[in-house]
């Protein structure tokens, strides 16, 4: 890895680990939500799966999920429902990162703008676009280490709930790629959003609105998925995540054109 990029994750994470309410809200948050999603999850099952089962509205839904998923189409209605259910969750937990990368880009970048750090940090050799790739991947690399601990930690208390045959039957390889391949590249997507809004705004606050240009697109996805509107093979998963790494490029470029070191001498007075 670049050495200067280096530096500068070594500076963020050090400045995480000072700070108590950032390790509770990269541990709190992440796990509430997976929390909320096994709640929601045995709820509906519970109280409204056997309605959902004898109902003609979701049979076609569930009927082309089972045409993708073999395993699905040995299993019981009911089964089928649950695993209808578990399997929005690969588009929920885009959530976690999506929302840390987010609020750290937001606090490390405002504060710094605030009080005026950046300035003889940017008379160092190190380039703009290092520093902003240096401090995305420090937001990133935890939010999408935290997503993945969350998955499991979902799957295990489905496990534990008796989900296990639901669970088995959606694991499957558009599942799998939606959850490792497309949260670190939503991750610094969400930071990279996170650093263009902190250019124009004058509290964090200010800046974390514009992550709703990421969560909306996000619960669209979950909508596409959950109406059967577009089926998430590994192929479209693929294809995505290609057109995210493009957009991550586009936001990268142009957060370094609103860092420019004239920018940050001049304007951030």
């Amino acid at each position: 890895m670049n050495p200067r990029i280096r530096n500068v994750l070594s500076h963020e994470w050090r400045y995480l680990a000072r700070s108590p309410s950032n390790l509770l809200y990269l541990t709190v948050i992440p796990l509430l939500l997976t929390g909320e999603a096994l709640l929601v999850i045995a709820l509906v099952h519970r109280f409204a799966g056997s309605a959902i089962a004898s109902s003609n509205a979701l049979a076609p839904l569930l009927d082309r999920m089972a045409a993708q998923l073999p395993l699905l189409s040995g299993i019981p209605r009911e089964e089928q429902v649950l695993a209808f259910l578990v399997y929005q969750f690969s588009f929920f937990s885009l959530l976690v990162p999506a929302m840390i990368a987010n609020v750290f880009a937001t606090l490390s970048l405002v504060e710094e703008k605030l009080s005026h750090i950046l300035e003889p940090l940017l008379a160092t050799p190190v380039r703009t676009w290092e520093l902003l790739l240096g401090k995305a991947l420090a937001g990133a690399v935890p939010a999408v280490v935290v997503s993945w601990i969350c998955t499991g930690l979902f799957l295990l208390g489905g496990s534990a709930l008796g989900w296990g045959t639901a669970i088995r039957a959606v694991l499957s390889p558009g599942w799998l790629l939606s959850v490792l391949l497309l949260a670190p590249i939503v991750a610094l997507a969400s930071f990279l959003i996170g650093i263009v809004g902190s250019a124009r705004a004058a509290d964090p606050k200010g800046a974390q609105a514009a992550a709703i240009f990421l969560v909306i697109p996000l619960f669209g996805l979950i909508a596409l998925q959950a109406t059967g509107v577009v089926w998430f093979s590994a192929v479209v998963v693929l294809l995505l995540a290609a057109g995210l790494v493009l957009i991550d490029l586009l936001l990268l470029r142009l957060a370094v054109r609103l860092f420019s070191r004239e920018t940050v001498v001049i304007r951030w007075k």
